[in-house]
Order: C-alpha cells, then structure tokens, then sequence
C-alpha cells in the first residue's frame, strides 16, 4: 500500500492504522496527532487505511486539532459526571469555538460552580488513566437499547437513519460521529467555566437542562493565556462598560430594545455620519422606508409564512400589519417606483432601517442580543454580468471599514443548501463568482457546504477583536428569490424586460450590536474621533485658571472638539483620576505656566507622559488625529 505525506512516497503494510503510518513517515508524530486525514475526511489514530492515499496528520495545535480535543474533553467530563452523579442524563454536548459544553438533566440535585473542583478532579483522575476511545457501529436497533434509559439519546436516535456510531471509553459510550483522540491522556489541560440553562432542543416547551460550558488546550500556557483573555473580556464587558460610561441602558419597560444616552448617542452618531460619508462616496442612495407595512408585502416576500412568529403585528383599519424585521421588501418596492434601464444598474440603495424581531427572552444580551436595532443595509441591483464587479467593490469597501477599527476578519463561502430554488446552474455560476471575487482581491476563504440560504450563496465576514473573540458583521448576499417574487424587471439593451439580480450587503450588521463590539474591543477607551467627551480640561485653580481655562475650551467646541471643563472643588490628582476612569483620549492642565505661555498641558489616556505645547499646536494634533481617525 502506497502513501503519500509531505510530498513523499513511502509503502506501507496492508491493514496499517494511523499509529503504523505515523511511526513509518514521521515518528515524532506517532504520540502527538490526534488523528490523521484523507482528502477532507478525518479519522481517529486506530482506524486503517483503505488502499493508496494522500495522508496527513491532525495536530493539537491546528483548528481542527483544538475542535476534536474540546469534543473528546465533552465526552471526558460526560464520564466525570456519570461517575460523581449517578443517573444523570445527557443531551447535546459539542465542541465550540472556544471549547465545549455538555447538557446535563441531573433531576432533582442543583449544580453549581462550587462542584467544578471535584468534577475536574475527576476528569483528570480518568485522562491519567489513558482510557482508548472506540469507534464502534451499531444499528438503531442495537443503539436505543444501549441508550434505553436516556430519553434525549432515544428521542435522538430515533431521527437518525443507517449505521450509528458509538464511542466508548472505559465505563462510558455515547452517540458520537467523531473522530476522538486516542486516548483520555490527551487530554491534560482543561478548565470548567462556567453554567447556564438551556431548554432541550432550544425549544422553551421542553424540560431545562444544565448547560456547563468548558475549555480543553494543548498546553498549560495556552490554556492558561486563554483564562486571562476571559478575565480581560469580563472587565471590558460591554454591559458594565455601557452603564459606567453613560453610554446605554436598557429598561423592563422594554426589554431587548436598548435606550441610547447621550454619550452612547455621539458615539452612534460619529458611527452613521462615518458610514454615510463612504457610501456617497461609492454611488450609493441613501433612502428610508416605513417601519410598519401591510400584511400583503410580507406574504409577498415570505416573510409572513417564514418569519412571522419573529414579527411584531397589530391591525390598521382591520388589516394586519407588520414591523418590519428587515428592510428588504422596501428597497424593492423603492426599485419598483420607476422603469429600469439597463444603464441604471448597478442601482445601490443603502437604508439605516429600524427593524424589530422578536428574540426569545432568554437570549437577550445587552447590546449583543436585541428586539430593536439599526440595520445598516444596501440593496444592490444588478445585472448578471455585474455580479463579480460589484461583489469585489463590496468589499474593499469591507476592507477600508473594517481597517478604520482595526479589526480582521476571515471569509466563509456558504454555498448551495438542500432545500435551494432556481436553477443549479445559477448556484454554480455564482458560488464561482464569489470564489473569483476573493481569490481576486486577494482574500483567502473557506467553504461552509450546503448553509447558503435558500434562494443563494453568501458570504459571511467573521471579525476578530483584540481578545480573539470571533463575530459575524458582514455579509454579502446573492437573491434571484425576491426579485421574482416581485416581478422586478429592467429593460436590456434589445428592448426586453429581464430580472435584475439583488445583492443583500451590510457592514456594520447592527449598529447597535457593533458598538457593543466596539466597546469590547476598544475596553470603553474608543479612538479620539468616536469618543464621546474628546478633551477634558482642567484647570489647577479655578479661581487663577479658570478663565483661561474657559478660553480654551471655546476654542475647542468652536472647531467641533467635543471638550468638557471640569473646574469642580476636587484636588487636581482626583479630577485627573476621573478623567482615566471615564477612558477620555486627552486631558488638559492648565494652570499659570501655561497660563502665562498660551500653552497647555496634555496627557494621552493610558500614559504617564505629560506634554507641553502651544494651544494652536494642541488644536491642529487633535484635530489631525480625528480626520484621520487614527486608532489611538
């Protein structure tokens, strides 16, 4: 049997697994992968090959690798469990982002953060042990016997169809796909975080299990750097941040729609006034539409069949009506206002839409998760040859926005799903073109097979923060659906009505969710042109200081700084703390030196340094560094 790694050839025995190979093409890999892959398939270190094949190996420190350690740790700790609580049963428990977690129905005893030292002792009582997990396949049959006593692995199994896999350790299987690690001593750096309730199946009818969140590392020091960046995030959380900073507030009088204050409302103010700048600079029209619209548009679109236990109604002259929960249908009926020509397209309108959607109680977070929210949304039409144009306009767009705040992101092709409408030559026609679109921008993409929505493909923008934390923003979305639905039309070249194609596009995704973001990101500190209070201004006395204090801060507001003057009683040392607490960009001393030089005093907020410059010198710096919205 022939395999090829790295390139090289190399024969190997017939009925070799993973191990044998490992040990014949790199031994130093023997002890240390997780698993090998053929082509996008991965299996587990025991399994043998099938014939001549391309191999390599899954490393603990490749995303792959950290994914099937968290799954194994889920399944590690589910035996933990079953050991310390006898009886308990277990749903859902896969690897995530940034670990794993396990739901648990524990009856009637009552789990809290205090039990996780005795579970993680446990779990590492059991990974010294090197406990083998084994694939093995059984039939439905075979499998709700193995699982008779737990109703959510029956009620499980009974949706699946064909072979079913189960994994065993020791004393402990469950219903697994894998692949697993070789063993439970793979598994040494793990760290239970955290607990939460979630309903079976998401579904609030359903009984309430305990979710307990967790994360696995290939080392100490990775698991450990992750535990600080959480402690970082819990300090910078934006719900603390946002009622410390007088940024937003939320109230019971209603819930998830989140009540901007004044501060919070400069920093969304700067963010709209950025957003309408770039876009008039790309051609786009900026429109509005209404909030409210007749129950007739939404059973158009398919939102009323689809979306509608998501939508708030009431009737209007005894006919229902709907609020909007995206702006769509009225970028289409603003298309429709007039007779296209071919040579009107691209037609780019861009909408600040406030748009409501229902959002079960349970998942309100803050800014993050909300009922209410700014949708900052453009509705492209084109024709089919503008497509690949248009998409890679789109996003240079994304790269100069996404640049101003300094945040990277990855691309995730979504490609055709089961349930697509239209024709499948149009899907690969597209699919193709976004593919062209960033390998010609120079943007690295993966594929996310079959999570296209079901009238076309996407392209999901994921951003990354400053604690590594990953969130969806951008999208690029095609739709053949709504223009159909529609009737929408345009006249070509030969005097022919045809349909136009509609790209779905936001930056910001929610204005409202990318300031929580924001505040995250930044820590509460944003850069000088978002901060709410630019310059604070201090003088050391107020009754030697003061007026010129005063002369200052005219000059400031005169040239659009937003400066406040804090002449309070206080000492200096604790109005100079105040303005630290509050993250403001640059605070100002005045007292006789500069008094007497027309200078002034600053201090740029994270540092000791204090600088001494001229008042215009200080003018033409701050006002340098909000045009062009430097970072810091």
């Amino acid at each position: 049997m022939n395999v090829l790694y790295l390139g090289k050839q190399f024969e190997i025995a017939e009925g070799a697994n993973g191990f044998d190979v490992a040990k014949a093409v790199d031994p130093e890999k023997k002890n240390k992968a997780l698993a090998y892959k053929i082509g996008e398939h991965i299996y587990d270190m025991n399994v043998k090959l099938e014939g001549d094949s391309e191999l390599s190996f899954v490393m603990p420190d490749s995303p792959e690798g950290f994914e099937i350690m968290n799954h194994s740790c889920s399944h590690l700790m589910a035996q933990a469990l079953s050991h310390l609580y006898p009886g308990c049963h277990f749903g859902y428990g896969p690897a995530i982002e940034e670990g794993f977690y396990y739901d648990v129905d524990f009856g009637d005893k009552v789990i809290t953060d205090k039990d996780f030292p005795a579970i993680e002792a446990e779990m590492k009582k059991i990974s010294k042990e090197a406990i083998p997990y084994r694939r093995k396949e059984v039939s439905q049959e075979e499998a709700l016997k193995v699982f008779a006593s737990n109703p959510y692995k029956v009620e499980h199994i009974k949706e699946l169809e064909g072979t079913i896999s189960l994994y065993e350790q020791g004393d402990f299987v469950d219903l697994c796909r894998g692949p697993h690690v070789p063993n439970t001593s793979y598994l040494k750096h793990f760290k239970l975080l955290s607990l939460a309730g979630a309903y079976w199946k998401g579904d609030s009818k359903r009984k309430q299990l305990t979710r307990i969140y967790a994360t696995c590392w290939p080392s100490e020091e990775a698991l450990k750097n992750h535990l600080e960046i959480l402690e970082k995030r819990k300090a910078n959380d934006h719900r603390r941040l946002g009622k410390e900073l007088g940024l937003f507030m939320l109230s019971d009088y209603a819930p998830g729609m989140p009540f901007f204050l004044p501060k919070g409302q400069l920093v969304m103010n700067e963010l709209i006034s950025y957003w309408r700048k770039i876009h008039e600079a790309r051609n786009y029209t900026e429109i509005t539409t209404p909030t409210m619209m007749s129950r007739r548009l939404w059973e158009t679109s398919g939102h009323w069949d689809h979306y509608k236990d998501n939508m708030y109604t009431t009737k209007v002259d005894e006919e229902d009506y709907a609020i909007k929960p995206m702006n769509c249908p009225g970028s289409i009926l603003v298309y429709q206002n007039a007779l296209r020509s071919y040579r009107d397209l691209p037609l780019r309108y861009a909408e600040l839409g406030h748009v409501h959607r229902h959002e079960a109680s349970g998942a309100l977070n803050g800014l993050f998760r909300v009922r209410a929210f700014t949708q900052d949304d453009a509705h492209i039409f084109v024709r089919r040859d503008q497509i690949g144009d248009e998409v890679k306009a789109i996003m240079a767009l994304f790269d100069e926005v996404y640049d101003v705040f300094g945040l990277d992101y990855r691309i995730v092709l979504s490609t055709r799903p089961d349930d697509f409408i239209g024709e499948i030559a149009f899907w690969d026609e597209s699919e193709a073109i976004l593919a062209k679109a960033c390998e010609e921008s120079g943007h690295p993409f993966s594929i996310n097979a079959g999570d296209g929505a079901f009238y076309g493909p996407k392209l999901d923008f994921k951003l990354k923060d400053s604690m590594g934390r990953t969130w969806q923003c951008g999208t690029i979305q095609l739709d053949v659906n709504l223009p159909h639905r529609f009737g929408l039309s345009y006249i070509d070249e030969k005097g022919e009505k045809v349909e136009p194609v509609m790209l779905h596009r936001v930056v910001f995704g929610s204005v409202e969710r990318f300031i929580g973001v924001l505040i995250e990101n930044y820590g509460g500190a944003f850069p000088t042109w978002l901060a709410p209070v630019q310059v604070k201004v201090l003088p050391v006395n107020e009754s030697s200081h003061g007026d010129y204090a005063k002369e200052i801060l005219a000059m400031l507001k005169k040239e659009g700084i937003r400066a406040e003057l804090d002449d309070s009683n206080e000492k200096l040392g604790y109005r100079l703390r105040n303005a630290v607490v509050n993250k403001i960009p640059y605070t100002l001393v005045i007292g006789d030196k500069e008094k007497e030089s027309g200078s002034v005093t600053y201090r740029v907020y994270g540092q000791q340094e204090q600088i001494s410059v001229k008042a215009e010198e200080f003018l033409a710096l701050i006002k340098q560094r909000i045009e062009s919205k430097a970072r810091f």
